[in-house]
Formats: C-alpha cells, sequence, structure tokens
C-alpha cells in the first residue's frame, strides 16, 4: 500500500530527481525518468554562472530550469499531503477501503506540505526574479550596444 506521508516528503525532497514518481508508479513511469533532465540542466547553468559569471546568456536561461522543477515537486507534495484519504485510496490503493491507514492525514504529512509551500514558494519566485533581471539587464546592454 502507498503511504501519503511518504509520498510527499519524497516529492518535496526527492522530486527533482523523481523518486516519488517511482514509489507511486513504479520503475517504468517515463515522466520519473525525465524529471532529472531540468534538474540536472539547471545544475549545469549554476556551475556556469559559477565559471562564467552571470553575464553569461546561458546560465539565465538554464537556472530557472532547476527552480522550476523543485517549485513543481514542491506543489506536488502539497497536493499529494492535501489529498482526502479516500481520493488517495481510490487512486493509489484501490482494493483498500476507503479509509485505510496509508491514505490518512498526519503530522509528518502536514510537516511536508507546510515546508514544500514555503520552500517551493520560496524558490519559484527566485527562479522567476532571477530569470526577468537577467533578462532585462541582457535587452539594456543590448540596447545600448545599438545606440553606440
Amino acid at each position: 500500500m502507498k503511504n501519503k506521508t511518504t509520498a510527499a516528503w519524497l516529492a518535496f525532497l526527492g522530486g527533482p530527481l523523481g523518486l516519488h514518481r517511482f514509489y507511486l508508479r513504479g520503475w517504468g513511469d517515463m515522466l520519473g525518468w525525465l524529471l532529472p533532465i531540468p534538474s540536472a540542466l539547471g545544475l549545469y547553468g549554476i556551475e556556469r554562472a559559477r565559471m562564467f559569471g552571470l553575464d553569461d546568456p546561458w546560465s539565465w536561461a538554464l537556472v530557472p530550469l532547476l527552480g522550476f522543477t523543485i517549485a513543481g515537486c514542491a506543489l506536488t507534495a502539497i497536493v499529494y499531503g492535501l489529498m482526502t484519504p479516500e481520493k488517495w485510496n481510490a487512486r493509489y490503493n484501490a482494493g483498500a477501503p476507503a479509509d485505510a491507514p496509508p491514505g490518512r492525514t498526519q503530522w509528518l504529512t502536514i510537516g511536508a506540505v507546510v515546508l514544500a509551500l514555503l520552500f517551493g514558494s520560496t524558490v519559484l519566485m527566485a527562479s522567476i526574479v532571477f530569470s526577468f533581471q537577467r533578462y532585462f539587464e541582457y535587452q539594456i546592454e543590448e540596447g545600448r550596444k545599438i545606440s553606440q
């Protein structure tokens, strides 16, 4: 039986690696295998920013991929944590009664939801700010080059 608390924590902590998808749907889940790609590209963008500075256009294009992936996985953890026991058990524990214990919300589930909301929203806003700031600074520099 699939536990809602475990799935919420896996989505929050290991979501960018697809761990929650593998837990709920097995090793054959294609999205679970695709989730590490934007995470790795975002980490590569961070490394490029360290090597070439923040003016590197590839870094400001790649870094938000990691942030958006983390934010999306945090949102998934929130959805899992707030799902009713009946809906959880119907979807992930098909043979179990509607009020089976694995679908119940516990304090650890609420902890995962709260931390996912806090961390996910922070990462999402930071990613948006980073990408827009770099984009507009790049546009200003290009405008100055054209006018000279």
